[in-house]
């Protein structure tokens, strides 16, 4: 027993001693490190030399890096210290490191996570927004396309009704010339009897003289007629009407008889 309590003695003083080893490792190390730099420094302040020296020295200069590297590559890593306590407290102390940084990224991460899902509600939120107004301008579109096809086909229909009024005067205006123009023909060639205008009944004097109407007036009748009621076109005739008037419309084809009712005549469809 006694003999195993040194060994115990110094395994419970030697963490504090592989620290301090460490710590003079680690001094060493970096005044290595700064006599290295020295010498750095002293090679740049050198005089400069001629170019093809020069570039003797820089050739120079990479051969032996070169080969430096090659060295470094074929050293293998130097342990720090083999104590399985100092490198356990150099594993702890690496981890918690780690930990550390690994909690700090974690929470920048989080926040920048709650960040992003704030941006993400208020771009869906603006992008609903977006659409509703999107919808509601499509509609009003819908609705301004549909008032301009009517108001296209308003415009179209008032100026097809004016253009139809216009040519409605004007064929009255023509009518009224050809009435003007057939009444002075009619006047002219074919006047009323010279009897006064008027036919007497012969079986009984004591009925009203019957005032004869001019030919103009018995085409007038029958052309209203055909035109106001095209599905009975025909006229009776009556006392009013001078049978050689009458005689001479059917014997030119300018008028018909009915061909049940021979006191019925009509206009021939002339426009037909």
């Amino acid at each position: 027993m006694a003999e195993y309590l040194p060994e115990v003695i110094n395994d419970l003083i030697c963490p504090a001693d592989a620290n301090d080893k460490l710590m003079g490792e680690c001094e060493s190390i970096w005044k290595q490190i700064e006599e290295c730099q020295s010498e750095v420094m002293l090679l740049e302040m050198e005089t400069l030399l001629k170019s093809h020296d020069k570039l003797s020295m820089l050739m120079t200069r990479v051969k032996a890096l070169a080969v430096e590297h090659n060295q470094w590559q074929k050293r293998s890593p130097e342990i720090i210290s083999a104590n399985p306590d100092v490198l356990s407290a150099l594993g702890k102390e690496e981890l918690q490191k780690v930990k550390n940084d690994l909690e700090m990224v974690l929470s920048t991460v989080q926040l920048k996570n709650k960040q992003l899902e704030e941006d993400l509600k208020r771009e869906q939120q603006w992008l609903e927004e977006q659409e509703q107004v999107l919808d509601a301008l499509n509609g009003i579109e819908e609705e301004t396309k549909t008032e301009v096809e009517q108001l296209s086909k308003a415009r179209q229909k008032i100026r097809a009704f004016h253009e139809l009024q216009d040519k409605t005067l004007k064929l009255k205006i023509y009518k009224e010339e050809l009435l003007n123009a057939l009444g002075k023909f009619l006047e002219e060639h074919f006047p009323l009897p010279e009897e006064g205008g008027s036919a007497e009944k012969k079986n009984s004097s004591e009925e009203p003289t019957v005032e004869l109407i001019k030919l103009q007036e018995v085409l007038e009748i029958l052309i209203n007629q055909l035109m106001n009621k095209p599905h009975e076109p025909y006229v009776t005739i009556n006392d009013s009407f001078w049978p050689p008037y009458i005689e001479l419309l059917l014997r030119y084809g300018i008028a018909l008889r009915h061909p049940e009712d021979p006191n019925r005549i009509r206009l021939e469809a002339f426009h037909v």
